[in-house]
């Protein structure tokens, strides 16, 4: 197993500090960022000490990580929002937002390997874990009510389009065709 990375061995403050200066520099400026860490290092009176190439690679990780919680953001709020979700999307934000920050975590560490290096597990793990959230906000329930009422709704258009249709050729008055279609779709003539 390989040693961990120097930037891992950072106290949580300082690697909090240092994603905020990520973020505020615009994941640039690596020369002034890693003099900056090892002054604040030493300062705290850590030996450690951390070179640019590896705060640059840090950085690189963290700005698609940043990249792809936003992205991961936008599409769920998106998603739910397109399906009439509001509701159960502000219940539900925080866990949601954790879990697709999560997975597109694990996505991204699967996107830098090689076809024989993907473990399908993982994979499978991930898709179960998704399917196991949208289950548990109700998402799906919701999904599928409104399916099913928009299935019944076409099915008595349909019925009443038949009927009217069938009334009309009979030799019904309009009135009688159109109150036989009302009351199909259950409406008020």
């Amino acid at each position: 197993m390989p040693p961990p990375r120097k930037v891992d061995l950072l106290p949580a403050e300082l690697k909090a500090w240092l994603q905020e200066e990520l973020r505020s520099r615009g994941f640039g400026d690596y020369v002034a960022l890693t003099d900056a860490l090892n002054e604040r290092l030493e300062a705290e009176g850590q030996e450690l000490r951390i070179g640019k190439s590896a705060v640059h690679a840090f950085g690189q990780e963290y700005e698609h990580f940043v990249k792809a919680q936003e992205q991961a953001s936008s599409w769920a709020a998106g998603w739910m929002n397109d399906n009439g979700l509001e509701e159960e999307a502000k219940r539900h934000n925080v866990l949601f937002q954790m879990v697709t920050t999560l997975a597109f975590k694990v996505m991204q560490a699967q996107m830098v390997k090689e076809g024989d290096e993907i473990d399908p597990r993982e994979l499978h793990f991930l898709g179960k874990m998704l399917k196991d959230v949208m289950s548990s906000s109700g998402i799906r329930q919701k999904l599928m009510e409104e399916e099913r009422t928009r299935v019944e709704r076409q099915a008595r258009e349909q019925a009443a389009a038949t009927v009217e249709k069938h009334a009309r050729s009979a030799g019904m008055t309009a009135a009688t065709a159109e109150a036989i279609k009302a009351e199909i779709l259950g409406v008020s003539a």
